[in-house]
């Protein structure tokens, strides 16, 4: 092949590459050429290039370009065109659109492109998201979606996380900050917030593979009860517990959180709100309300927005069916209509982002071995949703807030916050 010659249409550079005798059958024609320069000027005209399956290039003008999409074929350029949300991530994923270039760049690129606090949603994309119906968290259609999520296999997690098989947003002191080290400190942090006292009775909402409940018994002496759905992470954190002669302090429950009972010194949720539904935050508030001690505390450790927003039609789908991630606002929606008092909130959204950044490397030296158990398809999106996730992190589409509660009538609470850091 070689490069004839630029013309410029529509405010977008186009590279006109000759194609090989061969490949002329298959040459771009100009509704393709149209279609493409749309997406680019559907998310922002963000600086990426778009090469065709005939080698033809379409880029924006604002600049050098941080990388370039390739379309393997027609077909998959009119579908994400048609529907960009779900059909790009697929299309990548089967291998029919490849990136030249970083691919947490490429998706920071459109989303600071496309900001979503003051740009508004193409009207197709708002079309297609009345028919798009976020699966179900009733008590069975929760455990369908976090079987589809969580019990892909323990051996494939441990591949990326670190060793306490944490899955959840870090606490980095400072950027040299191992990730072993950071996910040991937000264990230490959280149980911090919730002022832990040894003999207290605790209850984890959402345990994941055991490590902060397992924390917070060896480190602060109190008794926790972990209530979990995915039977994988709680075979793994019982044989963890017995392993570490904590059995007696520490209670693994294979049920879902709506069927929590008893007291408890202090609620706490880690990760688990995402996959709540605002649909049941009232039914989540209820749970705390009967459980948490009149002294009691509580933590809500959620991914959020800064403005209400549905998760994109391609990670709800094939990644995490029937997740939701609130803004602040929404998630006191769990807590106001019983009147519990808020006492802090954080954001550890860059800690996030770091922590991906972690996970993202760690994986992608790690492809090979996901492959041997899946297939190429799951490696690249996987390797798409950790690196969009990233991104979304990064650019502010996404949040971390740590909600810290009580009691509007307790008045033992902290004059200042001395107390998270002193040692």
């Amino acid at each position: 092949m070689k490069i004839s010659h630029q013309v410029h249409a529509h405010g977008l550079a186009v590279s006109r590459i000759l194609p090989s005798r061969s490949s002329q059958r298959f040459r771009a024609n100009a509704a393709d050429r149209w279609v493409a320069r749309e997406i680019l000027r559907a998310v922002g005209d963000p600086p990426l290039g778009l090469t065709l399956w005939s080698g033809e290039e379409i880029t924006a003008t604002q600049g050098p370009t941080v990388a370039r999409l390739m379309f393997r074929d027609r077909g998959a350029l009119w579908a994400v065109a048609l529907d960009p949300q779900t059909q790009f991530g697929d299309a990548y994923a089967e291998g029919r659109i490849e990136v030249s270039g970083n691919l947490v760049a490429l998706v920071e690129a459109v989303f600071r492109a496309c900001d979503p606090e003051r740009r508004s949603r193409p009207r197709r994309e708002r079309v297609l998201q009345q028919f798009r119906r976020p699966a179900a968290n009733t008590l069975a259609g929760s455990r369908r979606n976090i079987h589809h999520h969580y019990d892909l296999g323990n051996d494939f997690y441990r591949l990326w996380l670190d060793d306490e098989m944490v899955y959840t947003c870090a606490y980095f002191a400072d950027a040299e900050t191992s990730l072993e080290e950071a996910q040991r400190a937000k264990m230490d942090h959280v149980c911090r917030k919730l002022r832990l006292g040894p003999g207290e009775r605790v209850v984890e909402a959402g345990c994941g593979w055991g490590s902060l409940a397992l924390f917070m018994a060896r480190r602060f002496g109190v008794t926790v009860r972990a209530f979990n759905i995915s039977g994988e992470q709680i075979a793994f954190a019982r044989e963890r517990a017995r392993a570490e002669g904590l059995s007696a302090a520490v209670e693994f429950v294979e049920d879902d959180y709506r069927n929590v009972a008893g007291r408890c010194d202090a609620f706490v949720s880690v990760g688990m709100l995402e996959h709540v539904g605002r649909e049941h935050y009232r039914d989540l508030g209820e749970v705390i309300h009967r459980t948490l001690a009149p002294t009691g505390r509580g933590l809500l450790h959620s991914i959020g927005r800064n403005r209400p927003c549905p998760l994109d039609g391609w990670t709800e789908k094939r990644i995490f069916p029937g997740a939701y991630p609130p803004t602040l606002r929404e998630m006191l929606e769990v807590l106001e209509p019983r009147g519990f008092s808020v006492l802090d909130v954080e954001n550890l959204r860059l800690h996030y982002a770091k922590t991906l950044e972690h996970w993202l490397a760690r994986y992608e030296a790690n492809m090979a071995a996901v492959e041997e158990r899946f297939d190429a398809a799951f490696v690249r999106a996987w390797r798409l949703y950790l690196a969009g996730s990233m991104a979304s992190f990064t650019t502010g589409w996404l949040q971390l807030f740590q909600v810290l509660f009580a009691r509007p009538e307790d008045n033992r609470v902290p004059w200042t916050r001395a107390y998270l850091y002193e040692t």
